[in-house]
């Protein structure tokens, strides 16, 4: 077993680690997020559209159809609608027509349709970077991470639903790498990591995993060699979309908050590692802020820590801080810190010899 395809799927930027472990080689590129690219295909559409696919990451793409629907008609199948909500009367609202799967079909015979299809992962798109590294297409593991709501129970918010999975899992056991799934592992509420990995299937490989995209920042910020001898440790990622914040102690989350990117201050930030530490943030009270929310299981103390470690395409938020912050770049890359996560959580499930990520 030796070669490796990571990907990190972002709102911004869909970060690609090839990785060779016989050779100890690796090759990386960081290119438009797959939900960009969509959403500026569908720009270029006229007339009615036929949309199928599966649950991606929305946002960008979602504004589009929503804006698409107001000029002509935009026909979407059950599996492609997630994408823009869970509630399908909430996605007709928007002048959508959402159909079967099993009627698509006959939308794409009266050939009256455009035709988009949303996905997380765009096979072709992939080989051809691949490929230009000069590696083959083909690979012994695939691991991929991507932020997942879950699809929560009538009653409970998405927000509220994403905590209790992580508070679950990482009260049994903290270590990041607990929150990576095998593809028949993942749990039936993890619609777009389901999403993905059915997708995945498609790929020239033999095992194929999958981890939120947060937990893998964490996990893979804490391989940056700044941080990987150090007991106390405060990671602090600041993504194109979401902004999150974690306190490790012997490689175990003590605790983390996670907010949007755009709602957020440097003032703020700096409030938030000192609680998240001191183990004073509240769930509910990082919710009513706006923000995602947070987890504590363990205090750290603030005046304990070793390192203050930023990452992330937006860390330039943290540069003018007055704390102590280093910015880190695990595989000498601050781009790679979700795939460096994901390998490691591999590396670590799998049991196989340690990674140099310098």
């Amino acid at each position: 077993m030796s070669r490796y395809l990571i990907l990190d799927i972002g709102a911004g930027t869909m970060d690609v680690l090839f990785y060779d472990s016989e050779s100890d080689l690796h090759y990386k590129a960081v290119v438009k997020s797959p939900v960009q690219h969509i959403a500026e295909q569908a720009e270029t559409f006229t007339g009615d559209l036929l949309v199928t696919g599966n649950e991606m990451g929305g946002g960008p793409i979602s504004n589009a159809l929503k804006q698409y629907a107001r000029k002509a008609q935009v026909v979407m199948s059950v599996s492609s609608a997630a994408t823009l909500n869970h509630d399908l009367e909430r996605v007709r609202s928007w002048g959508i027509k959402v159909i079967e799967d099993s009627e698509v079909k006959n939308f794409i015979e009266t050939n009256k349709y455009s035709r988009l299809t949303l996905g997380d992962l765009q096979l072709g798109r992939l080989k051809n970077i691949v490929e230009g590294f000069g590696a083959p297409f083909s690979f012994d593991v695939v691991g991929i991470c991507a932020q997942d709501h879950g699809v929560p129970p009538e009653g409970v918010s998405h927000l509220d639903f994403r905590h209790s999975v992580f508070k679950e899992s990482l009260d049994k056991n903290p270590f990041p790498h607990s929150l990576l799934y095998k593809a028949d592992e993942i749990p039936t509420t993890m619609n777009r990591l389901t999403s993905i990995s059915q997708i995945a299937k498609m790929l020239p490989t033999d095992e194929i995993y999958v981890m939120d995209s947060g937990i893998a920042a964490i996990m893979g910020a804490s391989m940056d060699r700044t941080a990987k001898s150090k007991e106390k440790v405060l990671i602090l990622d600041v993504a194109t979309s979401h902004t999150l914040g974690a306190a490790l102690e012997d490689q175990k989350i003590a605790g983390f908050f996670e907010y949007h990117t755009r709602d957020i201050t440097l003032d703020r930030l700096e409030t938030l590692l000192h609680e998240l530490a001191e183990g004073r943030l509240s769930h509910d009270r990082i919710l009513e802020e706006g923000g995602h929310g947070a987890y504590t299981r363990k205090v750290i103390g603030f005046d304990s820590v070793e390192i203050i470690l930023a990452t992330g395409p937006k860390r330039r938020l943290v540069q003018d801080s007055h704390l102590p912050i280093t910015f880190g770049a695990p595989l000498g890359d601050n781009m790679m810190t979700g795939t460096v996560g994901v390998l490691e959580a591999i590396r670590r499930r799998k049991g196989l010899s340690p990674i140099n990520y310098l």
